[in-house]
């Protein structure tokens, strides 16, 4: 994954967490859902890695933004 800054969004819904990571570089983004009971830190790995995944599998040049 090329360096760039990370933003983690968290959402409740029920017993579970949706924590989104963007990459802010690209605007990739990824979705997991957790348990709630899992710590802030678990949760933000398991996005974290597969949007390292992601990112690997795909061109890392920033995609333009249409408005």
């Amino acid at each position: 994954m090329t360096d760039g800054e990370v933003l983690f969004e968290f959402v409740q819904v029920g017993q579970q967490m949706r924590v989104a990571a963007i990459h802010v570089p690209t605007g990739t983004e990824v979705i997991v859902i957790t348990p709630v009971v899992a710590t802030r830190t678990q949760m933000q790995q398991v996005a974290l890695a597969k949007l390292r995944k992601k990112l690997g599998d795909a061109p890392l040049k920033p995609e333009p933004r249409r408005f």
